[in-house]
């Protein structure tokens, strides 16, 4: 069961690490390069769609990380696991007092009540944001290393 558990919470945090890596480097690219204020009705959307959906995503990876780090208590690698539970919260963290405050005034801008400085802010968004994945990517590679 240990081991199904360890596959599951790998999986379902390797797939959050890949949806918030391709945020920072392909979708935001792309809508940053699309005319006049598509970026920014884009950014609303996707703010408003995943907005709905990664905190569950998140604090389940934390959760099934916890889960893990019980049940293997005293395996090999279950600190690791500890570590992955750590940066896991700290990315949970990161998007309570960092991002979400942005993106819950960002999704609800439209061309005609957007601030003046909205781009300030999506590019303050998008620097917390790769501070965020890189954490998440080590969250992921402590899972990994632990299951070797």
């Amino acid at each position: 069961m240990l081991d199904v558990l360890e596959v599951v919470t790998t999986v379902i945090v390797g797939l959050l690490v890949g949806v918030e890596f391709s945020v920072a480097f392909v979708i935001n690219r792309i809508l940053d390069a699309l005319p006049d204020d598509s970026a920014q009705r884009g950014r609303s959307h996707g703010g408003r769609m995943l907005g709905a959906v990664m905190p569950f995503w998140y604090i389940g990876s934390l959760v099934l990380s916890a889960i893990w780090a019980v049940a293997g208590w005293g395996e090999p690698g279950a600190g690791l696991v500890v570590a992955a539970g750590a940066l896991l919260l700290l990315g949970v963290l990161m998007s309570l007092l960092l991002l979400v405050p942005i993106n819950d005034r960002g999704k609800t801008w439209t061309s005609e009540n957007r601030p003046e400085d909205w781009k300030e802010q999506m590019n303050r968004w998008d620097r917390y944001h790769y501070a965020r994945v890189a954490v998440l990517i080590g969250a992921f590679a402590s899972l990994v290393a632990a299951l070797a």
